[in-house]
């Protein structure tokens, strides 16, 4: 079974042709009153969803083998490849046109065209764009546009109605219906940052960036992804909760990048396994397993075996939520968090650090990169850069170099050292590390 994103779908040559034996007139009311409709949501809510459409080029690199470049071959060759793509996108003010969609999306695009549902189209400027949560967000010079408004999906509850808008299969504008079928999805390998809303709603190729609606036709959710061993709709799509992507918005408009919060802690997900060993009352929340020094929760007073059960208020289900929270909050915000430390509930108050300031030894990391200095860096859009490097030490030994930069373990992106960290107690059996070295892409493996 898989999980993918659902855009870039060409569809060629689709005719749909139904034999019509009959006609007859449907009754729109029963007793004198109008039958049940999503109708009148929906003619106030569709025009502010739109199709988008992308054309770019997208550049690919191999590395040439050491034995050929003795032979005057480069380093490595690089292919350029033109591409197009379908998605949807939401407008969120009309008065600015701003349109929120999936990084996937328009992500290596020259060409963003935003069609709206009375047939008019723009070219579309792109504001920012975040890779780890899957946010984009753009700007079209139109009059007469739609917004929608915006939820709380802070407040969903499992068994809430929900409505999903996009363009699957580069259609046109589709309405599907159903529930909210989970919530704080999150361990899916999909993004790095995972607080998922899941739906019945059906969704199907075409529809990222799209709405998911409530009965009240507000936005709650950004379509983004499905589950299926095809690509295709089985029941169960994935959505980004509105609260989560409006904190991305909201930095992407300050900053035109995203400045992410960190709270300088690694843990996990509590279980039974885990309360049981440790006689905790409590079957769900983010355990803490260690707390980093001169971190923003070291100054809170957050402890390593505390275990942290809300965030503002709301419930902490898991370790992969708290992450994904923290993460689309901007350093330097204010966060109250509930605690459960020795049975006790206790509420603490922390200013979220950046991510831009941490430094730490391999040895407060994991053991095999021992000999290395490491640091978060902005560059290649968050990593961790290898500052210094003990010869003959076990990083050495790896294969790792000075200023290589680690972005990714095992095809997760990561941005703080306290996610590298995750990621390694997290992986098992053959580790990848993903770099970046001299501008190239490369994979080292570790046990």
């Amino acid at each position: 079974m898989k999980i993918r994103h659902f855009f870039n779908v060409l569809v060629v040559g689709v005719t749909l042709a139904l034999p019509i034996s009959a006609t007859a007139a449907l009754p729109s009311s029963v007793e004198g009153k109008p039958l049940p409709s999503l109708a009148p949501m929906l003619e106030k809510v569709t025009p502010a969803v739109v199709n988008i459409s992308v054309a770019g080029t997208q550049t690919q690199r191999q590395r040439i083998p050491e034995i050929f470049r003795h032979f005057g071959a480069p380093r490595e060759s690089v292919r350029e490849r033109p591409f197009k793509g379908l998605g949807s996108g939401v407008i969120i003010d009309a008065e600015k046109g701003y349109v929120i969609t999936n990084h996937h999306v328009i992500n290596n695009a020259d060409e963003i065209t935003v069609t709206l549902t009375d047939g008019r189209s723009f070219d579309a400027e792109k504001i920012g764009s975040d890779e780890g949560t899957d946010v984009a967000l753009l700007k079209i010079e139109a009059e007469d546009l739609v917004a929608i408004q915006l939820g709380n999906s802070d407040q969903l509850r499992v068994g809430d109605f929900a409505v999903a808008i996009g363009n699957p299969f580069g259609l046109g504008q589709t309405v599907t219906s159903g529930i909210i079928g989970a919530l704080a999805r999150s361990s899916l390998n999909i993004e790095n940052y995972e607080n998922f809303i899941q739906t019945d709603a059906a969704i199907n190729s075409g529809n990222s960036g799209g709405a998911l609606v409530n009965l009240n036709g507000q936005l709650i959710g950004i379509n983004t992804a499905i589950y299926g061993p095809n690509g295709g709709n089985v029941g169960i799509g994935f959505a980004i909760p509105v609260n989560m992507a409006n904190n991305i918005i909201g930095q992407l408009l300050e900053h035109g990048e995203v400045h992410r919060g960190v709270l300088g802690i690694t843990g996990r997900d509590l279980n039974s396994d885990v309360a049981k060993a440790l006689d905790i009352d409590l079957q769900k929340g983010a355990f803490v397993n260690q707390v980093f020094p001169d971190t923003a929760a070291a100054d809170a007073g957050i402890e390593a075996g505390d275990v942290i059960v809300e965030i503002n208020g709301n419930k902490v289900a898991s370790f992969g939520q708290l992450r994904a929270q923290i993460g689309t909050m901007g350093a330097g915000s204010e966060v109250k968090l509930g605690l459960l430390r020795d049975g006790k509930k206790k509420v603490v108050t922390v200013t979220l650090g950046s991510a831009e300031q941490q430094t730490a030894s391999a040895q407060d990391i994991d053991k095999r990169l021992l000999g290395a200095a490491l640091e978060t860096t902005e560059e290649y859009n968050g990593g961790i850069r290898i500052t210094e490097l003990e010869q003959g030490s076990p990083a050495a030994r790896l294969g790792l170099k000075k200023d290589d930069v680690i972005i990714g373990v095992n095809k997760q992106r990561l941005n703080s050292l306290s996610e590298l960290q995750d990621l390694l107690e997290d992986s098992s059996g053959t580790v990848a590390l993903h770099l970046m070295r001299d501008g190239a892409q490369i994979y080292l493996f570790m046990r």
